[in-house]
């Protein structure tokens, strides 16, 4: 990802060590929600950088409830927060109810909280309902010197969602996931290497795919990344890639075409001399 701005930079630093013992005595204390909301009011604010008179709104009806907070950027919802009390963990269906108020006003990215930890989950649009684990921060174990830390919070600053850092970061979540890696080692190209490198470690021993493929599955790879729809999609993604990258590729002359109007006048012309 792209570099964070200094000034913004300065804002993270400052911000977490200006937070993290707030956060550590409230957690001590075990504040309610109603505390744990103004608390991470402040956050949005003076760590994230979102005007919290203007962008941060308060208990956003959706559908006859209300998600604790909202982000509004350029008068258009781009999160909803729900928030729990800082010394509650945070559960399933915590989960579930941050991305049905997601799902009920359309919006593709929801945050669970309780302060401590903030989890970021994109929202799917699918029958059934999907979402995806994106990134979990733990405030508490941050530090203000550690560039990988602050690259963490760029994602939720505000600076750092207009400029979609947080897409990007999803996208390579998803490039390098378990079942995407699981899919890999198990389609053709990858099981015929292995099965050739297997020949030479074993002077050429005869092995078949199939064996090796039935090893990968039983005794390898875990059942949970070859099972289900995430497994089922990356396996499609790669037949969608492989094909396209094995298609022929057209010529620069099959590309060429000459109308025939043009033939037929250039066949109407004397010969030259």
């Amino acid at each position: 990802m792209a570099g964070i701005p200094s000034k913004v930079e300065s804002r993270l630093i400052a911000g977490l060590k200006r937070f993290q013992p707030i956060l550590e005595q409230a957690k001590a204390r075990d504040v309610n929600e109603a505390d744990t909301v103004t608390i991470v009011k402040d956050l949005l604010a003076d760590l994230f950088g979102y005007d919290k008179y203007m962008e941060v709104t308060s208990e956003h009806a959706i559908r006859g409830t209300y998600c604790d907070l909202a982000i509004k950027l350029d008068g258009q919802v781009s999160f909803l927060i729900e928030v729990k009390a800082i010394g509650l963990d945070l559960k399933d269906q915590h989960v579930k109810q941050a991305v049905d108020y997601a799902a009920h006003l359309g919006v593709e990215w929801a945050l669970l909280t309780n302060g401590v930890v903030w989890r970021v989950y994109r929202v799917v649009f699918a029958q059934p309902l999907q979402f995806d684990l994106v990134v979990e921060i733990r405030a508490l174990e941050l530090s203000p010197r550690n560039s990988d830390h602050l690259e963490l919070l760029w994602l939720l600053a505000k600076e750092g969602w207009q400029k979609a850092r947080i897409g990007e970061f999803h996208a390579q979540r998803q490039a390098v996931n378990r079942y995407t890696i699981a899919a890999l080692i198990m389609s053709a190209p990858i099981v015929d290497s292995l099965r050739k490198e297997l020949r030479r470690l074993h002077n050429g021993i005869k092995i078949t795919n199939e064996q090796i493929s039935e090893v990968l599955q039983a005794e390898v790879l875990k059942r949970e990344t070859l099972d289900g729809e995430k497994a089922t999609e990356a396996r499609k993604t790669i037949v969608r890639v492989h094909k396209k990258l094995a298609a022929p590729k057209k010529s620069v002359e099959a590309e060429i075409v000459i109308p025939q109007t043009v033939v037929e006048e250039v066949s109407k012309e004397p010969p030259a001399g």
